[in-house]
């Protein structure tokens, strides 16, 4: 993709580019987009006052920056924390704070805590380049490369590349791109014959920094990690080779399986691997444990996982609600496979998938305030809930502060600082909306404002801005769930112009796999609106996932809603029994800048005192009916450790019927 230059809000002229940068594939993502208003907008805007404040703070109490520091002294004090990938917590911020600075959203202490980091990478990196903490440690317990499966060296490095190349990128800093480089190379010598990580992740960051670079051996090395899986390489501790994707090779994959993040983070690094070497056989792979993924093992909230012992995916259609572990780590990685998978197709299907994500399985790993945060993400929380024991437990029933293993804190950071990057991408003759946000995209050869208050609802007006002078295409995402959709031009139905689509004649323009094209000489001024209705869904689940059997989901647009027990004061959420006219009936409202849904349901009758009561073969239900009122799943847990379930019973799930 050509870069472009474009004024920052400092005045200085520099390179924008975004998190992803190839110009292979069916697309190419657009780098150029500013989020400027509407919910996304209020995220970012949380992340830079609220959360990244906490997270340098949390990052200073738990001794990261110390690890660094004390590198630079005669007797240097102990290594603090628990795990040796800390430094990878400092550098998924870095990543962050190169957006915040390079887009001119951060202030000065954001600055020096990026200028202390990045002084004190360049004076401790070792002189044949190693850097990491934990094994510089004159009184470490092992040596550097000595446990792949477990030291986790290399999944540091990939954080440090993708933090130095978004510095470069977004800053026009190289500083720590120097760093980088001076590891990978050492790493490209280490690793050129053999050997793998036991935690993917720096097969992304290779391919990105080869794309940064232009350096070959950054993305053969990528290759060669994703091939070498499965072959043995690796010696497996605590769990088996399934858990680290290594008891078959890649392409031999059945389904998704083992740890989930790592699961996810090894997809998408092969999907980088496919968008620059175009082999088909990996992408083809890619295909089929993607379809497995989407179709078996995925929460309806989008999030992946459902084992908390090895924070693993689990077996086709083992989905728990309770115990789902879908851990917001494996949300951001399950969204970076998707947005590749979305390069290399133009598929609209991944952006669902993505933006399903997006607005559940990764939006609820924060909480309101910007302050707290999910780890595991369950779809039910039960009145007598127990905390976990062991390295996780604080004795917090909601979200929490930190964590021993902070990996995902610093993960919601970077993700945030970066959602542009995902709205939008181009092709020769056209620009795809990938994502609606209220906001500027300036593409290659056009310009759009977008005003929307999406996902709050489904109305989105574009306004061109700049246009060639020639034919272009504006091509618009349906979502999947979008049912009569409707697009208008300058006010006007649209119909395809007969001297742009070949002739014969006018003809009315739909959406094919997902996508609404528009084709047309476009002027300064011109307007396109679209409309995607937004009624309240209902979903099963399949036959095959016993653990939500003869229950329901309720959705608006692309946000899964839950009841909490504060939202049904007459009736505990596990007695809550819902049908469809109930659905069709729910009462939409706008509250809290938020939109809720309140349902008439009815209430069970008290269950039995028997675990497993002998059933009638007709009950009647009483016909008492309570109000319930449904929150994004997004924004449970905000007010206090109550009851929450996604799934309800249905009346059908009573083995009765209603009385009349």
């Amino acid at each position: 993709m050509t870069s472009k230059q474009v004024k920052p809000l400092s005045g200085a002229v520099r390179t924008l580019s975004g998190a992803v940068r190839t110009s292979a594939g069916a697309v190419r993502p657009v780098a150029g987009v500013r989020i400027t208003g509407g919910l996304l907008h209020h995220w970012q805007r949380r992340n830079g006052t609220a959360t990244i404040p906490h997270i340098i703070e949390q990052l200073r109490a738990a001794g990261n920056v110390a690890n660094l520091s004390r590198l630079l002294e005669e007797d240097p004090a102990p290594y603090r924390g628990r795990y040796p990938f800390l430094d990878t917590d400092l550098y998924k911020t870095l990543e962050g704070l190169a957006y915040e600075l390079g887009d001119g959203r951060a202030g000065e202490p954001v600055r020096e805590f990026f200028e202390e980091v990045v002084g004190l990478l360049e004076r401790v990196q070792a002189e044949d380049g190693y850097l990491n903490s934990f094994f510089q440690n004159p009184a470490a317990t092992k040596k550097p490369w000595e446990d792949l499966a477990w030291g986790h060296e290399l999944y540091n490095l990939g954080h440090l590349i993708q933090a130095a190349v978004a510095a470069a990128r977004r800053m026009g800093d190289e500083r720590l791109l120097r760093v980088a480089e001076r590891f990978a190379d050492l790493v490209v010598e280490r690793f050129a014959q053999d050997g793998v990580c036991g935690h993917p992740e720096v097969e992304m960051a290779l391919v990105e920094l080869y794309r940064e670079t232009g350096r070959r051996a950054y993305l053969d090395l990528a290759a060669a990690f994703v091939d070498r899986r499965g072959s043995g390489q690796l010696r497996h501790s605590i769990f088996p080779g399934d858990y680290f994707q290594d008891h078959l090779p890649f392409r031999e994959l059945p389904s998704v399986t083992g740890h989930a993040v790592r699961m996810a983070y090894l997809a998408a690094g092969a999907a980088d691997v496919h968008l620059e070497t175009g082999d088909r056989s990996l992408f083809e792979a890619l295909e089929r444990l993607w379809d497995d993924l989407v179709a078996t093992k995925l929460y309806v909230t989008g999030g992946l996982g459902s084992r908390h012992s090895d924070e693993a995916i689990g077996d086709r259609y083992e989905l728990p609600s309770e115990r789902a572990y879908s851990e917001t780590c494996a949300a951001i990685a399950v969204m970076q496979w998707a947005w590749r998978m979305f390069l290399a197709t133009g598929g609209a299907g991944y952006l669902d998938v993505f933006e399903r994500v997006l607005y559940n399985a990764y939006a609820v790993g924060l909480s309101a305030d910007g302050r707290a945060f999910f780890y595991d993400n369950p779809l039910q929380r039960r009145p007598d809930h127990e905390q976990r024991s062991g390295a996780e437990a604080g004795g917090e029933p909601l979200r929490r502060a930190w964590f021993t293993c902070p990996c995902c804190p610093p993960n919601i950071v970077r993700w945030m600082a970066q959602l542009a990057d995902y709205v939008a991408a181009e092709r020769d003759g056209a620009l795809l909306v990938a994502s609606y946000a209220e906001g500027r995209i300036e593409g290659t050869e056009l310009d759009l404002v977008v005003e929307t208050a999406y996902p709050w609802d489904g109305d989105v007006r574009l306004t061109v801005e700049r246009a060639p002078d020639g034919p272009y295409g504006i091509l618009l995402r349906i979502p999947g769930w979008a049912r009569g959709a409707t697009v208008t031009v300058d006010g006007r139905p649209y119909e395809a112009d007969a001297a742009v689509t070949g002739g014969g004649g006018p003809r009315a323009a739909g959406p094919v796999d997902g996508w609404l094209s528009i084709e047309r000489r476009w002027q300064a001024g011109d307007e396109v609106r679209l409309t995607l209705p937004m009624p309240v869904r209902a979903h099963g689940s399949h036959p095959y996932l016993d653990a939500t059997r003869g229950a329901v989901s309720l959705a608006r647009g692309p946000l899964v809603y839950c009841v909490e027990q504060q939202d049904s004061p007459d009736a505990a959420v596990d007695d809550l029994l819902i049908g469809v006219p109930e659905i069709v009936d729910a009462n939409i409202e706008r509250r809290d800048d938020a939109v809720v849904l309140t349902l008439t349901a009815a209430a069970a009758p008290p269950p039995s005192a028997e675990l497993y009561p002998e059933l009638p073969l007709e009950r009647a239900l009483p016909e008492t009916t309570v109000t319930a009122t449904f929150v994004p799943y997004f924004l449970w847990g905000n007010r206090g450790p109550e009851a929450m379930r996604v799934w309800v019973r249905t009346p059908d799930a009573t083995n009765g019927k209603k009385a009349k």
